[in-house]
């Protein structure tokens, strides 16, 4: 059998983490990035995916786009663009915050007569960690940029209890096979901290795998997609997708007989697609603005993914995961991290042993 190759769009970490899974599996992984080199990767043979809903926009990289094996092809586009995300979960059903437009300045009032006194602003496309996203109380000015009008939804505020993300893939065959519901905790719009517990909340493990099988079947998806969800009374409702491996699962590195980046490659190879066993509670720490500290290795059950990148406020530079089958281990292992970490992380560090 000849060796496989993918061309990833983008050359980020997610696409050095599928680069990273492909290797045991004789899987030859390109990430593509601005500075790529067309004559020195076998694109013409290989199947194309992306790590990033919206990739740099190079000659090359047009290229991959009508590339005939760019898988999900059709459905980037849908999904990036939030008011179209939004009118799928509308057609399909499926609960999500009551939401509307943003056409002109002079709407303001009927949307805070119709969704309430506090209104989350999101750009229909590119924004992401927090960035293109904006909270309107009804007390205060409105300050949005002006170029925001027809480019934006508005939606209603969640008290939500919890946040919850379902990752899971979808292959040509139209099997399925989904991960555990993973808790998640943001912090300034950027993820800080997950934790998964295996067989933790079986009705609403199976409310979100219907919840996103229903989605990747409509769109004919192949791959693996991220579902991010609020829990309110108890119940699911949808925040955003990402069509493509996500930060909340990278627990799954560690944690999981197969990563959800060796998943994804499986699925849109049309290579056998099992249920990935989750055998102990996993917990994953962001490193977000954090100069390395090697340190962190003196704690026997810290796996540490660094990504070599420059440390800037704000930034995602790398990821921690710890997994025990004794949730003791873990709470133990937290205690001895936490003086190794910035200040910022105390209280996401009690968040995690809450919910071990």
């Amino acid at each position: 059998m000849k060796t496989q190759s993918v061309c990833v769009l983008g050359n980020g970490q997610l696409g050095r983490m599928l680069k990273q899974a492909g290797e045991p599996l004789g899987i030859k992984v390109y990430p593509v990035g601005l500075d790529a080199d067309p004559a020195t990767i076998p694109y013409q043979q290989s199947v194309i995916t992306a790590e990033i809903e919206r990739w740099s926009d190079t000659p090359f990289t047009q290229i991959l786009a009508k590339h005939p094996h760019f898988i999900n092809r059709d459905v980037f586009p849908l999904i990036a663009d939030r008011l179209t995300q939004k009118q799928l979960f509308d057609e399909l059903g499926l609960p999500t915050a009551k939401w509307f437009t943003l056409n002109h300045s002079q709407d303001w009032p009927t949307l805070f007569t119709d969704l309430g006194d506090l209104l989350i602003v999101k750009r229909r496309t590119g924004g992401y960690d927090g960035r293109g996203q904006w909270r309107i109380a009804v007390s205060h000015p409105i300050t949005v940029p002006d170029d925001i009008y027809q480019n934006a939804i508005v939606e209603q505020a969640i008290p939500f209890e919890k946040e919850m993300s379902l990752v899971g893939a979808r292959n040509a065959k139209g099997e399925t096979v989904f991960y555990p519901l993973t808790n998640n905790l943001h912090q300034d719009g950027i993820l800080k901290m997950s934790v998964v517990l295996p067989n933790q909340v079986p009705l609403l493990q199976t409310q979100a795998e219907k919840m996103l099988s229903a989605i990747m079947h409509k769109l004919n998806y192949i791959g693996v997609m991220a579902m991010e969800c609020f829990i309110v009374d108890g119940k699911l409702l949808i925040n955003e997708l990402a069509p493509r491996v996500h930060n909340s699962g990278h627990w799954t590195q560690n944690g999981a007989s197969i990563s959800q980046f060796e998943l994804h490659l499986r699925a849109i190879l049309d290579l056998p697609l099992p249920k990935p066993n989750v055998f102990a509670p996993s917990i994953m720490v962001n490193l977000i603005g954090t100069e390395l500290n090697l340190n962190w290795l003196s704690i026997d059950l810290v796996h540490m993914h660094w990504y070599e990148k420059e440390v800037r406020a704000g930034r995602k530079v790398g990821h921690l995961n710890l997994t025990h089958s004794q949730s003791s281990q873990l709470l133990k292992a937290l205690e001895n991290l936490m003086p190794l970490l910035p200040n910022d992380y105390q209280k996401s560090i009690e968040w995690a042993k809450q919910k071990l």
